[in-house]
């Protein structure tokens, strides 16, 4: 399961992360969240030594959220060398999403 993350460990834990780093923007009461969740718990065991996954509650971590331009949850940011490479927003079938990283990395 992604770990939770705000703004206090967020430079460390994704913009100086010498791997990839999916950051998944969500919050507790959004349905399409929860069906993501376990989806994000599959590709971080799938490339557990290729990427981290991380994940920030917006309800609690606005400032960072708007830093990020989230309008919607759950958004998902692919970060790489500290840069936003790519973001997708909604839900997101398990195949498309694995794909998705495919080409990322």
């Amino acid at each position: 399961m992604a770990a939770r993350i705000s703004k206090a460990d967020f430079d460390e834990k994704v913009l100086k992360s010498k791997l990839p780093v999916i950051v998944d923007f969500y919050s507790d009461s959004c349905v399409a969240c929860k069906k993501l969740a376990p989806v994000l718990g599959d590709i971080e065991d799938d490339y557990e030594d290729k990427l981290h996954v991380y994940k920030v509650n917006t309800n609690f971590d606005g400032e960072l959220a708007d830093e990020y331009e989230v309008t919607a949850n759950p958004t998902l940011l692919f970060v790489k060398d500290a840069e936003v490479l790519d973001r997708k927003v909604g839900a997101q079938k398990p195949a498309d999403l694995k794909a998705w990283v495919e080409e990322l990395l």
